[in-house]
């Protein structure tokens, strides 16, 4: 083999090297119950993009900044509030300046029976069912927001025996899918592409807006991979993801 032949196989392999992801690396995050397909969805995007993997982690904001607090070492906060990560960031926990509104969601009451929930909500006075699954409201925005919407329904007092409460998003909507619960107060992305049962997508008005926002924590500070993944968050294919779940963006 030729002197010519065998440099030109080395300058072809050195090109492949420098063109593959400089340093990939591994970023931890956490992430709100409410968010885990699209936040697949954008994993998998943002590793295919740059090389850099993200490691989720799924449930409730609450109970994700009780871990943070004591030393998690999470990198990246994707909350589903605003108060949390702004929390974090005044308590020095997170970076100044990375915090960033990525989606604003919407709460749906939802049955898995066809029928039961009509297009206005009207079933939660109605009645003729014994149980409504709702996240805890101490740690799960959205939990809260089915809260406020049943206080400014006049339901609050009337529903309070039939609420089962689910430690996330994630176990409500598990509770209304199976049937556990007749109904529940869920996000609009966990049944965006659920066909079948019944739903009510609730007013904004209703409640104070699911903002949700995401920081970097000072444990990702000097991650290259942590920043990219916030950096990609932003981009047009993540905000297409978004869309696609039902979320608003800004």
């Amino acid at each position: 083999m030729s002197v010519i032949v065998l440099a030109l196989r080395w300058l072809t392999l050195l090109g492949a090297a420098l063109s593959a992801p400089l340093l990939a690396a591994e970023t931890q995050v956490a992430v709100a119950a409410n968010f885990t397909e699209p936040a697949k969805a954008i994993a998998a995007a943002f590793e295919k993009a740059t090389g850099h993997k993200a490691l989720l982690a799924f449930g409730a904001s609450g109970g994700f900044y009780t871990q943070i607090s004591h030393g998690a070492p999470f990198e990246v906060f994707l909350s589903a509030d605003a108060d949390r990560p702004a929390r974090a960031e005044q308590e020095g926990l997170a970076v100044p300046g990375t915090r960033f509104t990525y989606a604003v969601g919407r709460l749906v009451l939802y049955s898995a029976t066809p029928g039961l929930v009509d297009a206005h909500g009207a079933v939660l006075k109605r009645g003729g069912f014994d149980r409504i699954a709702i996240a805890d409201p101490a740690t799960a925005p959205y939990g809260l927001a089915a809260v406020e919407t049943m206080r400014r329904l006049g339901v609050e007092a009337a529903l309070k025996p039939k609420i089962v409460t689910g430690s996330s998003i994630a176990q409500a909507y598990q509770f209304a899918s199976t049937g556990a619960a007749q109904l529940g107060f869920v996000a609009l992305s966990q049944v965006v592409a659920v066909r079948g049962g019944s739903r009510w997508i609730v007013p904004t008005g209703f409640h104070a807006p699911i903002e949700q926002q995401a920081v970097l924590l000072r444990t990702g500070e000097k991650n290259p991979a942590a920043r990219a993944f916030l950096a990609f968050l932003k981009g047009r294919t993540a905000l297409a993801i978004i869309r696609r779940y039902g979320y608003a963006v800004r």
